[in-house]
Parts: C-alpha cells; sequence; structure tokens
C-alpha cells in the first residue's frame, strides 16, 4: 500500500501544485480545502481528472481542531500548508492571521501528537526574517516580524519547534522563498504583472521597486516538499530548511525582465495603496540553501527565465485570466 500524505491548504496556489506532484509520485494525497457553501475546491478543480481522481478532498478549516485531526486520521505523514498569507491584509486583520496561521498550526501539531504522525512538514515563509542582516541568509539569521503576517509565521514556526523539544514530535519546518508560478493570485508581484500585460494594459500599477527577491518557481518548491518527505528522518527532524535558490533580482528588473519575455513595452505607476509601511517592508531577500541540498539533495531545477515562461503561458490563456481581475487591486 502506497503512503498516504495529508495536505492543509491543497486548495490554494502551492498546495494544489504539491497535491499533483506527490499524486504524480505515486502517494495517495488526502486534501484539505476550506470548507464554503459553494462547494469549491479552489485550485484543486483545475487538475487535470486523471490526477484529481487520485486525491480524496476532505473539505474542513485548519482552525478547527476535529477538522484536523479527522483530515490526519489514517494519514502516514502531513504536509501544513494552509495560512493567511497576503501581508497588506494583515495589517487589517491580525487577529485572523493569528488565530489561522499560529492556531493552525497547533491543531495540526496536536493531531499529530495525537494520532503518532511519523512526520510533519510545516510550512514557514522567507518573511519571518524580516530584511537581510546579512546575506545569503541562512536559518541561523534572526527573525524580525515587520508584519502582523510574519510575526503569525514565527510564532507557528515556535510552536513547531517547541513540540519537537517538549514532545520528541517529528517536525521539519520548510522556509520557501518567494514562491511564483500558475495559478498564483495577484497579491504577489510577479502575477500582477504578468496578468496586468497578458490583459493588454502597458501601463501598470505596482507597489515599491527596490526590495529584492529570491524567486522559485512553484514545481521547484512542490519538489522541495517532497525532498523534505524523502529524505531520512534524521537528517531533518527538528530542523528548519531555506528553499531558495540564491539568485537575487529587484522588482523593477524582474518587471523589466518579464516584458522583454513577453514582448512589450511597459510603463510602471507606483501606487501608495500597494507600498507597506516604510518599516514593515522588507527590502532584501536572499536564501542560502546549503542545507537543504546536503539534508535533501534539493535544488532547484528552473532558471528564472524558464519559470516565467511556463507562468506568462499559462496566465496568456484566455481560460486562466479570465479568473482574475486585472483591473483592480487585489490586497
Amino acid at each position: 500500500m502506497s503512503t498516504t500524505i495529508a495536505i492543509t491548504g491543497a486548495d490554494g496556489f502551492i498546495g494544489s501544485h504539491l497535491a499533483e506532484t506527490l499524486v504524480g509520485s505515486g502517494y495517495r494525497v488526502r486534501a484539505m480545502v476550506q470548507y464554503n457553501s459553494f462547494g469549491s475546491w479552489g485550485w484543486l478543480e483545475s487538475l487535470h481528472p486523471e490526477a484529481l481522481a487520485s486525491i480524496e478532498v476532505v473539505p474542513g478549516d485548519v482552525r478547527d481542531r476535529n477538522s484536523v485531526l479527522s483530515l490526519m486520521t489514517g494519514a502516514d505523514m502531513v504536509c501544513h500548508l494552509a495560512a493567511l498569507i497576503a501581508i497588506p491584509y494583515s495589517y487589517q486583520a491580525p487577529w485572523s492571521y493569528l488565530e489561522t496561521n499560529a492556531g493552525g498550526t497547533l491543531n495540526v501539531l496536536e493531531a499529530a501528537r495525537t494520532l503518532g504522525t511519523t512526520r510533519v512538514v510545516c510550512t514557514s515563509t522567507s518573511e519571518v526574517y524580516g530584511s537581510a542582516q546579512f546575506v545569503p541568509i541562512s536559518e541561523e539569521h534572526p527573525l524580525q516580524a515587520q508584519s502582523p503576517y510574519s510575526a503569525s509565521k514565527i510564532a507557528a514556526d515556535k510552536l513547531a519547534e517547541s513540540y519537537h523539544l517538549s514532545f520528541d514530535l517529528p517536525v521539519v519546518t520548510l522556509r520557501p522563498f518567494n514562491t511564483y508560478g500558475p495559478r498564483q493570485s495577484m497579491r504577489a508581484v510577479i502575477p500582477t504583472v504578468i496578468a496586468q500585460l497578458a490583459a493588454g494594459r502597458r501601463e501598470i500599477a505596482l507597489g515599491s521597486l527596490t526590495p529584492t527577491r529570491d524567486f522559485n518557481f512553484v514545481l521547484d518548491t512542490a519538489h522541495a516538499f517532497q525532498s523534505m518527505l524523502e529524505a531520512p528522518l534524521g537528517e531533518v527532524a527538528g530542523h528548519t530548511f531555506n528553499a531558495g535558490s540564491g539568485v537575487e533580482i529587484s522588482v523593477s528588473d524582474t518587471v523589466e525582465l518579464i516584458a522583454a519575455l513577453m514582448d512589450v513595452d511597459v510603463d510602471i505607476r507606483v501606487e501608495d495603496q500597494r507600498l507597506r509601511p516604510e518599516r514593515s517592508e522588507v527590502t532584501r531577500l536572499v536564501s542560502d540553501s546549503t542545507a537543504i541540498e546536503r539534508a535533501a539533495s534539493w535544488k532547484p531545477s528552473h532558471t528564472l527565465a524558464e519559470g516565467l515562461l511556463a507562468t506568462i503561458d499559462w496566465f496568456s490563456r484566455p481560460e486562466n485570466l479570465r479568473r482574475y481581475k486585472t483591473d483592480q487591486y487585489n490586497v
């Protein structure tokens, strides 16, 4: 019998790609999607029918401990991705971020402790580092809560750490840097640029252009999660691993690269509503991913240009582009 992986947040951007990747590798997947009265399964609905037929979809809510316990009962391992992720909205609704990101993680950890789950992979974020104090950023970099979102994720990371140290729970924390690709929402800069250009706009609205980021194609991030499931447990349990390319590029240079790949001219308009508060902006991110390469033999297989071309192709298809409100600011 194949190994069963439970995934929280499977209806989202990265979660749907992870579910698809794991099914393609022969795993059985139990996928939690957030319950809603429309019966929507989020991005899982865009998967090929053959892949979707191999996924057991479980509506629920990571904030509800019984939902989480039900999802994980009978699963061998769990990948916990469910989270509120939009940084600007965390300024407006900080309590919901703490409840979902920290409280949801606590529910996963408690369920794993109750059920004896053999491995728990928790999702962190490079935002927990804040603006780089040194580069490349290793896992030893100080944590800086420069937004309510990052504070909620630091809390979740520390809960995972505490459950390993207190209860010997086999927890692994994966810290992806700036994932992009098909299915991503326009709250992130790359889909914001691509979707606006694909819709025919040549003056696009953005926030700050000077921050640098370490962008990683979503399939590489999905394989980073898979590597955390497959690495020897003794090499990864209790540890945190960055997953990034080690390549740094500014937002403005990213826009220029996208425009060149799409063969269009572009004018950029900076909108105040898209700017973070000055001390909340993370100005520089670039990953040192030595640890994950050593422990799990993972490194990205897509260059930025390769990943962008695949993302441009996806967003340029009318059936995909029509899902996005390209004339509105997506918080």
